[in-house]
């Protein structure tokens, strides 16, 4: 036994040199089930069928994802049947043996990514010690050959289930499993043994799958979405949705409203740091200047039922854009210049998510513009709130059309 598990070691080894896999290839087998003793009792003497009990515990390295090594113990009881004259015979095995990966083999993955299948081959040391009705003294030392098949089911990236049916014969068995009769005369292949059993493997390592489950097809499939999601993320990044001339990845004020004069950093020009980028200062100054100075306070009431003041916010957010707090301001200075005053808040969410998501996020918006006109000194009285939902009035695959909608209007009373 001793040079089995000295050359599965020294196996290993040898293949542990070799060029880091990208999977993992140790796991620990454990097993238990049923068996059945085909022959080589003395007269009068059965096992019942199947027999009750028998386990395996196995240590496997695949060198590969097709082939691989194990190194596994397993032990039967076993016991007459009911029409057996009495006996107990305890069984120890050991076996190093070969393993091939018939799902990788077969491509199980063309159709499954549950269902595996290995067989395995080899040979090693048995024993066994029959209890009764005579105790030896000394275990029967047999040579044992192996021959199994194993279904795999995969329950993680660490654990599977597994079944496997084994056939075993022996050579050198002395006496008969009942341990009544000596048969070594007979010391060919004459000691026949079959397991059934149910287990779990257990996969070792640190890389993401095993061997048993890998396929190179899947690794380069992987690595090419990965590669397509980082042109993708580029491609984003590339993108310049303010229109300020600086791509949104080194944009230090990503959310600049589109168009508007921008600094070397990208963040838009305000000289006056009245919190309206200048840009957007000049069109409203050359359009309502006159008209303005005109009529006072019907201008300014025009100028706000018209659309044209705004309180903007960030994407998914109740969170108001810092430039379009002004218009905040705005009203604020003319409801204390018009006492009797009354203002509805009307706030809009674009169309990305769901209709009744964006109605609840609109009125959360109309809410806030409520509270900062409020803790501004205006009587809540005079605000009425309500959520206008989506506004579908914009292309919404247009980030900066979106942008536009992302809003709390204002209608003066």
């Amino acid at each position: 036994m001793k040079k089995i598990i000295f050359s599965f070691i020294l196996l290993v080894a040898i293949t542990a040199n070799a060029q880091e896999k990208e999977y993992n290839q140790w796991s620990v087998e454990a097993e238990a089930g049923v068996h059945k003793v085909g022959n080589k009792f003395a007269a009068g003497y059965y096992e019942a069928t199947p027999s009750l009990w028998q386990a395996g515990l196995g240590l496997r390295y695949m060198f590969n994802e097709k082939f691989g090594a194990k190194l596994d113990f397993g032990y039967a009881n076993i016991q007459g049947g009911e029409d057996s004259l009495p006996f107990e015979t305890n069984y120890y095995r050991t076996s190093l043996q070969g393993v091939v990966n018939l799902g990788n083999i077969l491509d199980f993955k063309s159709w499954t990514n549950t269902f595996g299948l290995l067989a395995h081959a080899g040979g090693g040391y048995s024993a066994h010690k029959p209890k009764s009705p005579i105790d030896y003294q000394n275990k029967d030392q047999m040579l044992n050959f192996i021959v199994g098949i194993t279904p795999q089911i995969k329950l993680s990236d660490r654990i599977a289930l597994t079944g496997d049916l084994s056939l075993m014969d022996h050579v050198r068995q002395s006496v008969t499993w009942d341990g009544t009769q000596d048969v070594s005369a007979f010391r060919g292949f004459y000691g026949v043994m079959v397991n059934a059993n149910v287990g779990l493997t257990f996969y070792l390592g640190k890389k993401a799958i095993h061997a048993d489950w890998y396929s190179e097809e899947d690794v380069i499939m992987s690595k090419l979405d990965s590669l397509d999601q980082r042109l993708s993320k580029v491609e984003t990044d590339m993108n310049d949705s303010d229109n300020d001339g600086i791509a949104d990845y080194l944009d230090q004020e990503p959310n600049t409203v589109a168009n508007a004069l921008v600094d070397s950093k990208g963040r838009a020009v305000d000289v006056n740091n009245d919190g309206i980028p200048d840009t957007m200062l000049a069109p409203l100054d050359a359009r309502y200047a006159s008209k303005g100075d005109a009529q006072g306070g019907d201008f300014i009431k025009e100028l706000i039922d018209n659309g044209y003041v705004n309180v903007y916010f960030r994407f998914n957010s109740t969170t108001p854009e810092n430039y379009s707090l002004q218009s905040v301001n705005y009203l604020i200075i003319y409801m204390n210049e018009n006492p009797g005053s009354k203002a509805e808040l009307i706030g809009y969410a674009d169309e990305l998510g769901s209709t009744s998501y964006n109605q609840n996020l609109s009125e959360k918006r109309a809410n806030k513009v409520q509270e900062l006109l409020v803790a501004s000194g205006i009587d809540a009285g005079r605000l009425s709130v309500r959520g206008g939902g989506e506004d579908a009035s914009v292309d919404k695959n247009s980030s900066g059309a979106r942008q536009l909608v992302r809003r709390v209007t204002f209608r003066l009373k």
